[in-house]
């Protein structure tokens, strides 16, 4: 159990009582979400089997924790929510477990926030192998426990067949942001650096495989991963970082494109600076596709003060997140709210938000 939780709990010895009976059935049914005993199976067997938590142990409707304690990290809550569709459920690198943890401390990490509780709710599709549900759980605690985090209390809920695509979960997450830490999507300054923690559109390529949409073999994998610890040894080094957000979505395009728009600003960004796969370029060139627009789910933007980028760029590279982060580019102050991207010709272009989809059910 994460040091940060002890202390925090409040648990009765009911609620730590030890689990009943084991699940018999096979498959998902109606009566897994009747609010019965065969729901009662299910949670005590699959969830608390695998999240097995003091504060998830007391079955209560809600997780209790003390305020206290928890200012005791900072002096700001961060609070944020998620939902996952993807398709296929599993994929080279990872799958929807993995991806329910990691887009949510992720998202509390890109505040600088110390990534604390999460919740789950799942959405079950009658007909769901239980064996499947077992798997998405376990990758759910394991990225939960690398991640540094605890999953607290959730909700199960059960639809007929075909009123969903087997899986759907969301997940809430709690955190607590340091005192004098302040990233904004608003704070770009020219003269800032432009750093990336590592190679784009791995995720977005991997969910193109698993779809076999490619027609040829490529061996990426998705860059799935929780960002909290990263972002901790990037803010030691530079506790002033202007900027953070994980490019998922939209890719690194869109998240560029937030930024200028937001602190009125210009980012110039150097093609030949781009960390891309040659397997992600290839995709991209079977299928029209611009990897800055790819989705990606462990992967983040940071602009910091020039000064501060090496100190920056050398705690990144020293993480296992950031191996192969690099600088790609500058803040300027013209043309602002616009992307410019320098290529490798000589030319520049601008980078546009993404219009449309490139991929649905990316996460």
């Amino acid at each position: 159990m994460n040091d940060r939780v002890s202390g925090m709990i409040v648990a009765s010895e009911q609620g730590l009582r030890r689990r009943s009976g084991k699940l018999r059935d096979t498959h998902i049914n109606l009566a897994h979400g009747s609010g019965g005993k065969a729901m009662r199976d299910l949670i005590e067997d699959v969830f608390l089997g695998a999240f097995d938590n003091p504060v998830l142990a007391a079955m209560e409707d809600q997780a209790v924790f003390s305020l206290a304690d928890l200012a005791r990290n900072g002096d700001r809550l961060a609070f944020t929510t998620d939902t996952f569709v993807v398709d296929p459920l599993f994929f080279p690198g990872g799958d929807i477990g993995t991806l329910a943890v990691a887009g949510t401390v992720n998202d509390l990490a890109m505040s600088g926030a110390i990534p604390l509780y999460l919740s789950c709710g799942m959405v079950l599709e009658e007909g769901l192998s239980v064996e499947v549900l077992r798997r998405v759980v376990a990758s759910m605690q394991r990225t939960a426990q690398l991640a540094g985090v605890t999953i607290v209390t959730g909700d199960t809920k059960v639809v007929e067949r075909g009123a969903a695509d087997k899986l759907f979960i969301n997940t809430a997450g709690v955190g607590v942001v340091p005192k004098d830490v302040a990233i904004s999507a608003r704070n770009a300054r020219v003269g800032d650096v432009v750093i990336i923690n590592g190679y784009l559109g791995d995720h977005g390529t991997a969910i193109l495989m698993a779809r076999n949409q490619l027609g040829v073999e490529c061996n990426v994998e998705s860059d799935c991963q929780p960002l909290g610890s990263l972002v901790a040894a990037m803010l030691a080094a530079c506790p002033d970082i202007h900027c953070l957000r994980d490019a998922t979505r939209g890719g690194v395009a869109t998240v560029l494109n937030e930024f200028a728009e937001s602190s009125n600003v210009a980012i110039r960004i150097k093609e030949s600076a781009l960390p891309i796969r040659e397997e992600v370029k290839g995709a991209c060139e079977i299928l029209g596709l611009d990897p800055l627009y790819l989705a990606n789910e462990g992967k983040l933007l940071a602009i910091v003060p020039a000064a501060q980028a090496d100190r920056v760029l050398a705690a990144m590279r020293a993480h296992p997140a950031g191996k192969h982060s690099e600088i790609i580019g500058e803040v300027t102050k013209e043309p602002a709210g616009v992307v410019v991207l320098h290529t490798g010709f000589g030319g520049q272009r601008i980078v546009d938000m993404l219009v449309g989809e490139q991929l649905p059910r990316i996460c």
